[in-house]
């Protein structure tokens, strides 16, 4: 759905009770290129969410209620609460912004629509490398490696050798599908996973299996070793009393 422009007069009418991310920018401060593309990307694919625009020279009244301060502003908001905010945000911070506000829309369904909603989430399989973060990492990464292996991308925006294996890793994500996921770490933006894993260059690719780390090796690698190393983690059996340590 499209973006909605909001003011001082129809916030409330159109937020409500609903799951709501609301970014207040008036453009003359620092926005991310890439934020804005993933903000707009996201406003079409998640129907469930509102996407909203607050102008702040133009709508005072919602400036001063939510603190802006000449930063861009990024608020999530559910049934009227603030859940969080972010000044100046990231593209990396979407995904767990947007499965926070899920997780509270999850929380209010009755059990039995919990339960069907689950089983159909855990039923989509990834066919594309996902961004995740400090904040998602755990879930996406390490929990996730108990259904599927999962191979990591830590990664930087301005590295040339990572943007030589992302396209590797797009095609591989889609024909391992439903066998592998794929995820990619920006190391800029989260600093507290480069520290846990000790990333000292990049690309550093690293593979998990039953919450294992069962590779872990820096440098960009060719399409076939790739593919070689897919197949091996698929493959590879983790001793049932390993993996029940890990879990």
């Amino acid at each position: 759905m499209p973006i909605t422009t909001l003011t001082d007069s129809n916030f409330n009418s159109y937020i409500g009770q609903s799951a709501a991310l609301v970014l207040i920018s008036n453009g003359n401060d620092i926005l991310r290129s890439d934020f804005k593309t993933a903000f707009d990307k996201a406003a079409d694919e998640e129907a469930g969410i509102v996407f909203g625009r607050v102008d702040p020279s133009v709508f005072n009244r919602l400036s001063q209620r939510f603190d802006y301060q000449n930063r861009s502003l990024l608020i999530g908001l559910y049934r009227g609460e603030i859940l969080f905010r972010r000044s100046r945000p990231w593209a990396t911070d979407l995904p767990d912004y947007i499965a926070q506000l899920q997780d509270a829309i999850a929380a209010d369904l009755p059990p039995e629509q919990r339960e069907a909603a689950a089983a159909e989430e855990k039923a989509i399989v990834l066919d594309k490398p996902l961004d995740i973060t400090d904040a998602t990492f755990e879930q996406e990464a390490i929990q996730a490696s108990h259904e599927l292996p999962v191979l990591v991308d830590f990664w930087a925006e301005w590295c040339e050798p990572c943007r030589q294996v992302s396209p590797i890793l797009e095609k591989l994500a889609g024909e391992f599908a439903g066998q592998i996921r794929v995820v990619k770490v920006d190391t800029d933006a989260n600093p507290g996973l480069s520290q846990a894993f000790q990333i000292r260059s990049i690309p550093t690719i690293a593979v998990f299996k039953q919450g294992k780390l069962i590779f872990m090796q820096p440098g960009a690698l060719p399409e076939p070793s790739f593919r070689a190393l897919i197949k091996q983690a698929i493959e590879l059996e983790i001793p049932a009393d390993e993996a029940a340590a890990s879990a």
